[in-house]
């Protein structure tokens, strides 16, 4: 489809790139926000990526609507469809302590919300995705790499949309009603995206596991958090790494201690030969973190 763009009263424009998710729609969204991010005119306040759209909040005392409108408009002809543009991404190693002890007494607490009231959300997860098992769902899960597709919903939190062909998703509804409570750095999963929960609050996406990793830091004391509060950015490619209970313990008590570095690499990602060839791509992707 064509973008469709809308103005949001009188500083915002709203920009759909497709109505339903893809790698290439959301490839396309943050291209063209580096693109203005780089670029930035007088007058741009905020600058949102989103799966497949995008939206730009504006000083209109400062840049006029229609000049604003008319960049925009140029920059996704720059970017075309996408498969032709190179971003500077990051690779993230993410460790996950699948089924912990801390989810895992959470969703028991809430099972009067859940589709199946009988499983575990991972359990509910790899049946309906037709796995043999939890091993089988969990090796899924971890086995290839996340797309970063925003940043949002509460500060800091990453949806992530798995690089795999379309069908091979993981698709896993949310909770019919919310749940009042989730621990923090939780990776939880609605839909089709991945997550981890910034903080501790309410949710609706499944729970398969937690993660020692922190990802956001409001008082930026941190190592990782000496430029920006929020660890994720959109771009980052995620791969899930599962860990024993004994690991969990080791680094979460480093992350408290202001010691743990999450390892990062950075990327040239390109999307035209990870759709020519996902499995290969992803392979050789992911030797950066070796």
């Amino acid at each position: 489809m064509s973008a469709r763009y809308s103005w949001g009263g009188d500083e915002f424009v709203f920009v759909e790139l497709a109505e339903d998710m893809s790698l290439q729609a959301n490839f396309k969204a943050v291209a063209i926000t580096n693109l203005l991010r780089s670029e930035r005119p007088d007058g741009i306040l905020e600058i949102c990526p989103a799966n497949a759209s995008y939206q730009v909040r504006y000083d209109p005392d400062v840049l006029d609507p229609h000049a604003l409108m008319a960049q925009l408009t140029e920059l996704e002809t720059r970017v075309g469809d996408a498969l032709g543009v190179t971003l500077d991404c990051r690779v993230v190693e993410i460790p996950v302590l699948y089924q912990d002890p801390w989810t895992t007494e959470t969703l028991m607490r809430f099972r009067d919300r859940h589709q199946d009231p009988e499983a575990t959300d991972i359990e509910y997860a790899a049946r309906i995705n037709g796995y043999a098992g939890v091993d089988e769902f969990i090796a899924a899960h971890s086995g290839s790499p996340w797309f970063t597709s925003m940043v949002g919903f509460v500060a800091g939190l990453p949806f992530k949309y798995q690089m795999v062909p379309r069908d091979r998703q993981i698709v896993v509804p949310k909770y019919l009603r919310p749940r009042t409570d989730t621990p923090k750095q939780t990776v939880g999963y609605g839909g089709c995206f991945s997550c981890i929960y910034s903080v501790r609050g309410a949710g609706g996406y499944q729970m398969f596991g937690i993660t020692p990793a922190p990802i956001y830091d409001p008082t930026q004391t941190k190592p990782d958090f000496t430029e920006h509060m929020v660890f994720m950015r959109p771009g980052d490619m995620v791969k899930f790494r599962g860990i024993d209970r004994d690991e969990y313990d080791q680094l979460h008590a480093a992350a408290e201690a202001g010691e743990y570095r999450i390892t990062a690499r950075p990327v040239a990602f390109d999307l035209q030969p990870f759709l020519d060839d996902p499995d290969g791509y992803n392979k050789r992707l992911l030797e950066v973190l070796a």
